[in-house]
Protein backbone atom coordinates (compact mmCIF):
# COMPACT_ATOMS: atom_id res chain seq x y z
CA UNK A 1 0.00 0.00 0.00
CA UNK A 2 2.61 2.20 0.66
CA UNK A 3 4.59 1.60 -2.83
CA UNK A 4 1.49 2.36 -4.52
CA UNK A 5 1.16 5.68 -2.46
CA UNK A 6 4.99 6.76 -3.63
CA UNK A 7 4.09 5.65 -6.77
CA UNK A 8 1.29 7.64 -7.21
CA UNK A 9 2.60 11.27 -5.78
CA UNK A 10 5.80 10.96 -7.58
CA UNK A 11 3.69 11.44 -10.77
CA UNK A 12 2.38 14.36 -9.27
CA UNK A 13 5.48 16.33 -9.62
CA UNK A 14 5.81 16.12 -13.21
CA UNK A 15 2.15 18.63 -13.89
CA UNK A 16 1.87 21.23 -11.69
CA UNK A 17 -1.47 21.60 -9.97
CA UNK A 18 -3.65 23.90 -10.76
CA UNK A 19 -4.54 26.46 -7.91
CA UNK A 20 -8.00 27.47 -10.15
CA UNK A 21 -11.08 25.96 -10.61
CA UNK A 22 -11.59 24.12 -13.74
CA UNK A 23 -8.07 25.56 -15.38
CA UNK A 24 -5.28 23.34 -16.80
CA UNK A 25 -1.90 24.60 -16.36
CA UNK A 26 -1.20 22.97 -20.03
CA UNK A 27 -3.73 24.22 -21.67
CA UNK A 28 -2.77 27.88 -19.82
CA UNK A 29 0.82 27.95 -21.45
CA UNK A 30 -0.23 26.37 -24.95
CA UNK A 31 -2.94 29.71 -24.65
CA UNK A 32 -0.77 31.94 -23.35
CA UNK A 33 1.60 31.22 -26.72
CA UNK A 34 -1.32 31.53 -28.53
CA UNK A 35 -2.43 34.87 -27.66
CA UNK A 36 1.21 36.43 -27.43
CA UNK A 37 1.43 37.65 -24.38
CA UNK A 38 5.09 37.51 -25.16
CA UNK A 39 4.71 40.36 -26.81
CA UNK A 40 4.27 42.54 -23.61
CA UNK A 41 5.29 40.14 -21.11
CA UNK A 42 8.67 38.52 -19.71
CA UNK A 43 7.11 34.92 -19.11
CA UNK A 44 9.43 32.16 -17.99
CA UNK A 45 8.92 28.75 -19.68
CA UNK A 46 7.65 30.44 -22.66
CA UNK A 47 9.43 30.89 -25.44
CA UNK A 48 9.96 34.14 -27.25
CA UNK A 49 7.96 35.81 -25.10
CA UNK A 50 10.63 38.62 -23.88
CA UNK A 51 7.99 41.63 -24.04
CA UNK A 52 10.68 43.02 -26.49
CA UNK A 53 7.90 44.02 -29.11
CA UNK A 54 6.83 47.02 -27.29
CA UNK A 55 7.49 46.43 -23.66
CA UNK A 56 4.47 47.60 -22.18
CA UNK A 57 3.72 44.99 -19.36
CA UNK A 58 6.15 43.91 -16.35
CA UNK A 59 7.34 40.56 -16.14
CA UNK A 60 5.38 37.53 -15.27
CA UNK A 61 8.39 35.98 -13.48
CA UNK A 62 6.72 36.04 -9.79
CA UNK A 63 2.90 36.54 -10.86
CA UNK A 64 1.87 34.07 -9.13
CA UNK A 65 3.36 34.87 -5.38
CA UNK A 66 2.51 38.04 -5.66
CA UNK A 67 0.01 39.45 -3.23
CA UNK A 68 -1.33 42.15 -6.14
CA UNK A 69 -2.50 41.95 -9.84
CA UNK A 70 -2.03 44.93 -11.58
CA UNK A 71 -0.71 47.15 -8.57
CA UNK A 72 -3.84 46.75 -6.60
CA UNK A 73 -6.22 43.95 -6.79
CA UNK A 74 -5.74 41.08 -4.77
CA UNK A 75 -4.17 38.07 -6.29
CA UNK A 76 -6.98 35.69 -6.09
CA UNK A 77 -7.99 32.99 -8.67
CA UNK A 78 -11.03 34.82 -9.46
CA UNK A 79 -9.64 37.89 -9.89
CA UNK A 80 -7.47 36.83 -11.98
CA UNK A 81 -9.73 35.50 -14.46
CA UNK A 82 -11.95 38.51 -14.45
CA UNK A 83 -8.42 40.17 -14.67
CA UNK A 84 -7.59 38.34 -18.00
CA UNK A 85 -11.44 38.33 -19.48
CA UNK A 86 -11.81 42.19 -18.81
CA UNK A 87 -8.67 44.24 -17.61
CA UNK A 88 -10.73 47.59 -18.17
CA UNK A 89 -13.64 46.81 -15.91
CA UNK A 90 -11.33 45.26 -12.96
CA UNK A 91 -8.65 48.33 -13.59
CA UNK A 92 -10.19 51.15 -16.04
CA UNK A 93 -7.51 52.94 -17.69
CA UNK A 94 -4.98 50.26 -17.87
CA UNK A 95 -2.70 49.27 -20.58
CA UNK A 96 -3.62 45.69 -20.80
CA UNK A 97 -5.50 44.73 -24.00
CA UNK A 98 -8.90 42.67 -23.80
CA UNK A 99 -8.10 39.83 -25.84
CA UNK A 100 -11.94 38.00 -25.65
CA UNK A 101 -10.79 35.38 -23.77
CA UNK A 102 -13.62 33.13 -22.81
CA UNK A 103 -13.62 32.39 -19.29
CA UNK A 104 -12.24 28.86 -20.12
CA UNK A 105 -9.61 29.89 -21.33
CA UNK A 106 -9.02 32.69 -18.70
CA UNK A 107 -9.13 30.14 -16.03
CA UNK A 108 -6.60 27.86 -18.23
CA UNK A 109 -4.44 30.89 -18.61
CA UNK A 110 -5.05 31.78 -14.58
CA UNK A 111 -3.89 28.12 -14.04
CA UNK A 112 -0.24 28.58 -15.81
CA UNK A 113 0.32 31.85 -13.94
CA UNK A 114 0.29 30.95 -11.03
CA UNK A 115 2.88 28.34 -11.12
CA UNK A 116 5.32 31.14 -12.34
CA UNK A 117 6.84 31.76 -8.49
Amino acid sequence: MMLACAVLLAGCKDEPRSIVPGGEVQQGLRLVTQYQCGACHVIPGVQGADGKSDGAGPSLDYIGRLSYIAGGIPNQPANMVQWLRVPHAVKPGTEMPPMGLTEQEARHMAAFLYTLR
